[in-house]
């Protein structure tokens, strides 16, 4: 994206931030009581406000300082959600069997990172665009791909590549353990701080929203 830095917002500030993901559910209800339901989003979409961590003058101003070098909503940025930044849970460490990321067919060579949320009939698969460089760990049928060498991953596109004689067989699980951050941007184009209510402890507003792929 040229409309996007691979930077990542300060983190001292982001642990302080609230947000999660948001669906967008259409509801319709019948005569009869009965309701319609229809999700108008295949995907959910993050949202976060970094307002909630901005705890001194000093984080305030870094914030204004990253808002500013963004140009506002102009340019994205990453993103690190204190609760989902891990292809395993929170207090673990990522393996390269965490999470399935393709079937080898023999003949294709890249592959999307992925999540898998939930185990059931109706789990739901993210895509990763932004996973962390040197933190992503590829497996084939179990066995960990060297890197560089077999296989890379690009991490501005999560995109993972099988160099050549290397490519997955027919049947092959290809899976993947890593770290990511959200791709997002500012969903305001001013920041208003007033700094004798900011002194009294009220909170500045600092939305942020989920770039969609």
């Amino acid at each position: 994206m040229t409309d996007f830095h691979e930077i990542r917002f300060p983190l001292d500030i982001a642990r302080g931030a609230r947000g999660g993901p948001e669906r967008l559910t259409q509801i319709v209800t019948l005569a009869s009581g009965r309701e319609v339901r229809n999700s108008r989003w295949a995907h959910s979409r993050r949202r976060y406000d970094a307002g909630s961590g901005v705890r001194t003058l000093d984080a305030l101003a870094a914030a204004v300082a990253f808002f500013e070098e963004r140009r506002g909503r102009l340019y994205g940025f990453r993103w690190r959600d204190q609760l989902d930044w891990k292809s395993c849970p929170p207090s673990q460490k990522p393996t390269a069997t965490d999470q399935v990321i393709g079937i080898g067919d023999g003949v294709t060579t890249t592959f999307q990172l992925c999540k898998d949320y939930g185990t059931g009939i109706a789990t739901y698969r993210r895509e990763i665009t932004k996973p962390w460089s040197g933190e992503v760990l590829i497996a084939v049928d179990g066995f960990v791909q060297p890197q560089p060498g077999s296989v890379a991953c690009d991490p501005a596109t999560g995109l993972v590549t099988f160099a050549n004689g290397h490519v997955p067989p027919s049947a092959a699980v290809v899976t993947a353990g890593f770290l990511f951050d959200v791709p997002v941007r500012f969903d305001i184009d001013a920041i208003e701080v007033d700094l004798s209510a900011f002194e009294a402890g009220e909170i500045p507003k600092i939305p942020i929203v989920e770039i969609m792929p």
